[in-house]
This record gives C-alpha cells, structure tokens and sequence, in this order.
C-alpha cells in the first residue's frame, strides 16, 4: 500500500536510497521540509502533528565518547506501536546460554551451505542459530546465525531488545527498511541495525535464493578498532560507513510487530506500519559498509602478522584487547613476504572463531569450504592450513601474488561458542572435515641438517 503523505522527493528516496557518510557522526534527516525542530529537541508542538520521541543506545550518563541517542519525530509514539504481547516461537533462533541436547562431542567443524527452503519463509522465519555464546540476560557474548528466506516481510515488524545485528549477505540482495530510513545491502557489503530499532526486509533483484550470515551482539556495541601504530588511514575507513536518510511508511492496514526480549519471542497485533519516523537527528543509527572499500595492510618483508590487522568492526568487552566479539574479513589482497609461509600459520587460540564465505576461495583451504559455508574453531582447539594448502604454500615460488576473487570473514569472540541441535544435526555437516589435515605426514629428520 502507498503511503498517503509522502512527498514527491520521499517516494524518490524509497526508489533510490539515500546515504549519509561517516561512522558514529551526530546527523540529522527530515523527509518533510520542516519537520526537524531546530534548536531544541521536544518542542510543545512538533509540525505536521508528529511526536517526539528518544531512541537510547546507551545509559542516559554514559560517558559523551560512548553515549548514544536519537530523537525521532514521527506519525504516531511508539506506545502506539505494542499492544498486548502474545507469545510466539522461532524454534530455530536461540540464545546464550544455549543448553540444546545433541551427542555431537567437542571438535573443529565445518558445513556446507544451508538447503534453500521448501516452503515460504520470510526473513525473520528463515534465521537458523549456529552457536551463541556468552550470555543474553547479562548482556555479554553474542551468537552467531545463518539465514535463508525466499519472502518479504510486508506486514510484519520486528525488532530485537537483546542485541544489535550485524547482517552479512552472501547471496541475492536485501532491502532493510529500518525506522530510521532504507538501506539496500548486496553481497559482499554489510549492514548494522542497533539494538531496539524496529524493520523489515525484503528481496531485490531476480534471484532464487536469499542467504547469508547474522552476527547478533548481546554486548557493548561495535565500533572502529583502535588503529595503533597504523596511524590514522587504512583498515575501514569512518567516510566509508552510510547511513540512511529518513523516509517513512504511512499505512493503516492490520501488522504485526515482533519482538525478541530475553531470549524469548512475543508478538502484538496494531493496524498501521510502525516505521513512521518523518524526521530524526542523533548518533544512534543504521547503517551499512561496503568490504571492498576495506583497506588492508600487512607484511611487506617478512612474516605473517596476526589476523586483528583485518578487524572491521568490534565490540569490546570489560577487558582491554580482548573483544566480546570482532568482525573481521580476508579481502583480496597482495602477498608479498619473503622466506615466509604465507597463509595462517597453525593456532590455537583463546578465542573462538565462527567463519562464513561470501565470494570466492579462501587461502588456508584449497577445498570443502565454499561461499555460503560455514566452520567453527572453538577456544584452543587446534586449526590452520589444510595438507593441500600447506604443500603448495611450503614449495611454492614466493614472488609477489595477488589474493583476488575472495571474501572470508570471522566472528570472533572471547567466550566459548556453544553449537546448537540445529547445527548439530544440520544435513550439511561435514564429517570427513578432520580429514582435510591427514596429509599432514611427519617430515622430521633430525640428520637433514639445516636448510
């Protein structure tokens, strides 16, 4: 259903998305001339018969560095948004603690992509919990989703009080219409939707399949890594972060708003869209980023640094160094190191390290993990390189070579990632993934001498 008020230039932006740049800016947006107070935030009478509203990403005395807020004029207050909440129930979307009963015993594991669907799903319906770790009542940990989906959500709302959700797609591009505007994500860009804000997401294009990855941040929000001695350039850039202008839905026809709260889903009836915002200003906000404008770094003589160097997003923790969660991406680049085995070296790890792959192949296995994959190494147990990938990256000729046609990423996380009964006895589980390290034959001759 068309809205009924929208202005000529509002429809423009629904058809064509608008863009604001810049990470964590303080920005401000009206989809009707007007309809932004200027000078205050809570006039006696906003124009056009809006309301005022605050959304707070942070306590309202949190520190001016990390405090968080959004003042939103909109059609109707958000009260007008709920109704009587009834239970509802996504199976397949869990929380930490994640208690699921499976026999599958501890190891490295990894999947092949998950199945289209069969029946219609939306986006919501579609998302499968891999792991989740840490804990949602105290706010600390995160889990880790795919989802596939083959329908738009068109009078359905929702919006998640445990976390912020960082989406990765990996096949066919999404439109997620946010309270606060619309962002368009393809393959191989990312998008954020904070904590508490309400949305939709639909199809674009012409494809068959809709699929990808949910990186669900119980924690302290994700921000920019400190760059250290990189200096001020490089990794991802503020500029190149975009949040939407505001454009808003004005329909009177029966929704649903959905709501995740503790780990549990609930469900209210109301008769309008409650993505109403007109106009809003503030620093709490969507947004989305583009990975190839990822600027990476790296060795340049000798030596394989340590994987942070990739880190495009995280969210810290109490700890200093050591994050609740990080996002971090292998793009194309160029190897250039000398004497130096060039992909990651063999580890374990105190972290725990969930892996998707959006494009392409990725450098440490020469085969089994494909785009829409999936592999998880838990804190501690040993990974790297598999045989193939060790023999050719042990004999082969180190000149310069560039890294091309690649998108792997990692949620990593401090806390031990607890895998679900979905992931458990999901169909695509690969069982011979061990395997891939069999090759690794003893070379030890303590007679060879030194090369």
């Amino acid at each position: 259903m068309l809205e009924k008020t929208r202005s000529t230039a509002a429809d423009a932006v629904v058809n064509n998305p608008q863009y604001m740049p810049g990470f964590g800016n303080d920005f401000e947006t009206e989809s009707l001339p007007g309809a932004l107070p200027q000078g205050q935030n809570s006039p006696q009478k906003c124009n056009y018969g809006l309301y005022a509203e605050q959304l707070s990403g942070s306590p309202f005395t949190a520190p001016r560095g990390t405090n968080e807020r959004s003042w939103l004029y909109r059609i109707r207050p958000s009260v007008r948004h709920t109704g009587r909440f009834s239970n509802a129930s996504y199976p397949l979307w869990k929380s930490s603690p994640c208690l699921d009963d499976h026999t599958l015993p501890l190891g490295q594991l990894r999947w092949s992509p998950i199945p289209a669907p069969a029946e219609e799903l939306n986006f919501l319906a579609g998302i499968r919990t891999m792991t989740a770790a840490g804990d949602v009542m105290t706010q600390t940990g995160m889990a880790a989703h795919a989802y596939v989906f083959n329908a738009d959500m068109i009078d359905d709302y929702f919006f998640n009080a445990d976390g912020e959700l960082l989406v990765v797609p990996q096949l066919g591009a999404i439109r997620v219409f946010t309270e606060m505007g619309i962002i368009d994500v393809e393959p191989l860009e990312i998008c954020l939707i904070p904590r508490g804000m309400m949305f939709k997401v639909s199809r674009l294009g012409d494809g068959s399949e809709w699929r990808g990855y949910i990186c669900e941040n119980y924690g302290a929000k994700f921000t920019l890594p400190d760059r250290g001695p990189i200096g001020a350039n490089c990794l991802a850039n503020p500029r190149d972060f975009k949040t939407p202008v505001a454009v808003y839905e004005d329909k009177e026809t029966p929704c649903r708003l959905h709501v995740k709260w503790c780990g549990k889903f609930y469900v209210t009836e109301i008769g309008h869209s409650p993505l109403d915002v007109v106009a809003w200003h503030g620093n709490y906000a969507p947004f989305k980023y583009d990975l190839q404008t990822f600027a990476p770094v790296g060795a340049i003589l000798f030596d394989h640094p340590d994987p942070s160097i990739f880190t495009v997003l995280t969210a810290p923790s109490g700890e200093e160094g050591t994050a609740n969660v990080d996002f971090v991406i292998f793009p194309p680049r160029w190897l250039v190191a000398e004497h130096t085995f060039r992909p990651p070296w063999y580890h374990r790890n105190i972290m725990s390290e969930f892996m998707g792959l959006i494009h392409g192949q990725y450098d440490a296995k020469a085969e089994g993990f494909v785009p829409g994959g999936m592999s998880l190494h838990n804190m501690m147990l040993p990974h790297g390189p598999d045989s193939t990938g060790f023999e050719n990256a042990s004999n082969v000729e180190l000149k310069p070579v560039r890294l091309d046609h690649t998108m792997a990423f990692m949620f990593e996380t401090r806390y031990p990632q607890q895998l679900t009964r979905y992931a458990a006895e999901l169909e695509t589980l690969q069982d011979d993934y061990l395997e891939c390290w069999d090759g690794l034959k003893r070379k030890f001759d303590g007679t060879a001498g030194i090369k």
